[in-house]
């Protein structure tokens, strides 16, 4: 669905019926989308990493 691979974070800041990050993790995952990697609630460490592993498998 798209050219580049997507990183998905949810925090647990948020407003109105956030549930401290579980509707943005729950709505991410059940997008089901085709290159979206979701990580952990505030793991944003685990996003950076995942995008780091996505860029070196590329080509030069």
């Amino acid at each position: 669905i798209v050219a580049a691979p997507v990183v998905a974070v949810p925090t647990s800041v948020g407003y109105g019926a956030a549930f401290d990050g579980l509707a943005a993790l729950l709505t991410m995952l059940n997008s089901c989308a085709a290159g979206v990697a979701v990580v952990n609630i505030d793991n944003g460490f685990g996003g950076a990493m995942f995008a780091l592993r996505a860029l070196r498998r590329q080509p030069r």
